[in-house]
């Protein structure tokens, strides 16, 4: 890497601290609070995540101090692992290394996905739009090849080596597992407007079902070569679970014998997509598919923007696997604390970003009244919150340290275990 002497010592500065926070008293305490909510031990407490990522640039740039690209990089991720434990006070993870994830690449159907973007006045991204690559599925099934997919352990080691000889005698950088992710009808949406997707499951359901079963046979090959070559790892503390979460549990093996199949890790799938169709057309041209896949998992979690009341009964209640479900603003709370009171799996809750995003300033009883009404139709059940999509907090970190407040203050006082 090209890094000057001066950006070196900011960055191993930075690792010192990660260091510190990491080991220090209240993290181990921190992480022995969110094993016991993962295990489902009576008594454990709400936990409670803001998603930094998409309001990053709210806040990163003023701290940094490196001058060179490739450090100004690394001194970006460096922050971003220390800014809500410092800032924000929520309970995220600082992890006592350096983690390193093993690249991966799976193009659906052997199609690159495009995308046109549009920008805002200061040059972000502020929206984009897929290219359609199929109109008429039966006109244009014949563009559905083989999907295309690779692993590249080579790439982690490099990196790993790289971050171990400027930073290993403070902190190792380790190659840790995630998630597993496939979410087959937002890669179809990818190459097929929502649409006329909608339309096709009417026009041509044999054809509709067909693309699935491909789409889907090929996530089950892509396993296979994850667990041919050797690349899955464990997920059971504070790996990445897609959604804001965390992978701990007590249930998929943390120090395993052998090599560990997909059926010893966490997965994750939504269908965001299926929030414009009847639950007995997810029922017929969705869920069989996903069904499919999750079965493959250890365990999964499920769900993002959608709201997964309509679908329940009639499919998601018949996961066995399931052991986290997204309750979107869209969703309807109470049904789904009804459903998940008895059932161990987890009340994701992710509330309206305009809570946090909206203004300089926070409606503080906007906020209590919305965690109230949460704190009771999650009350008996197992509860997590993760705050996502908050792209702009107007550069005002000490309002979301409030809001984190705000939220354990209502769940203390409202929620019932």
């Amino acid at each position: 890497m090209n890094i000057s002497g001066k950006d070196l010592e900011i960055l191993r500065d930075l690792v010192k601290r990660q260091k510190e926070l990491a080991l220090s008293p209240e993290m181990g305490r921190l992480r022995g609070e969110w094993q016991a909510h993962g295990s489902f031990k009576p008594g454990s407490r709400p936990m409670v995540t803001i998603e930094l990522g998409t309001f990053a640039g709210d806040i990163i740039p003023g701290m940094m101090r490196c001058e060179g690209g490739e450090a100004r990089e690394l001194e970006w991720e460096l922050l971003s692992r220390q800014v809500n434990h410092t800032l924000f006070e929520d309970d995220s993870i600082v992890p006592a290394c350096l983690p390193v994830t093993i690249p991966t690449s799976f193009v659906p159907f052997g199609l690159p996905v495009t995308a046109e973007h549009a920008l805002d006045a200061q040059g972000e991204d502020l929206g984009h739009h897929f290219n359609a690559q199929l109109s008429d599925l039966e006109e244009d099934f014949h563009k559905l090849g083989p999907s295309v997919f690779s692993v590249h352990p080579d790439r982690a080691e490099k990196r790993q080596a790289e971050l171990n000889e400027l930073f290993g005698d403070i902190l190792p950088a380790k190659i840790l597992g995630h998630s597993l992710y496939f979410c087959p009808t937002q890669d179809i949406v990818h190459i097929m407007s929502m649409e006329d997707m909608f339309f096709s499951m009417y026009d041509y359901p044999e054809l509709f079902h067909k693309m699935m079963d491909m789409l889907t046979d090929d996530y089950l090959r892509f396993m296979d070569l994850m667990e041919n070559e050797n690349i899955l790892l464990p997920t059971t503390a504070e790996e990445h679970l897609a959604q804001g979460s965390y992978c701990f549990t007590d249930e998929l093996p943390a120090l395993p014998e052998g090599p560990l199949t997909a059926g010893d890790v966490w997965g994750y799938m939504d269908s965001q997509e299926s929030a414009g169709i009847s639950p007995e057309m997810y029922g017929e041209f969705v869920f069989p598919y996903y069904e499919k896949v999750s079965k493959r998992f250890g365990l999964y979690s499920y769900g993002c923007c959608e709201a997964v009341d309509p679908f329940w009964d009639r499919c998601l209640s018949k996961a066995e696997n399931l052991r986290k479900l997204s309750i979107s603003p869209w969703c309807n709370e109470e049904k789904m604390g009804e459903a998940l009171r008895d059932r161990k799996i987890v009340y994701l809750r992710k509330p309206s970003p305009n809570l946090l995003g909206v203004g300089s300033e926070l409606d503080e009883e906007a906020v209590r009244e919305h965690f109230t009404r949460t704190a009771r139709a999650a009350s008996g059940c197992r509860l997590e919150i993760a705050q996502r999509d908050v792209y702009h907090i107007n550069s005002t970190p000490e309002k979301v340290k409030r809001y984190v407040q705000l939220i354990r203050e209502t769940l203390e006082n409202s929620w019932k275990p």
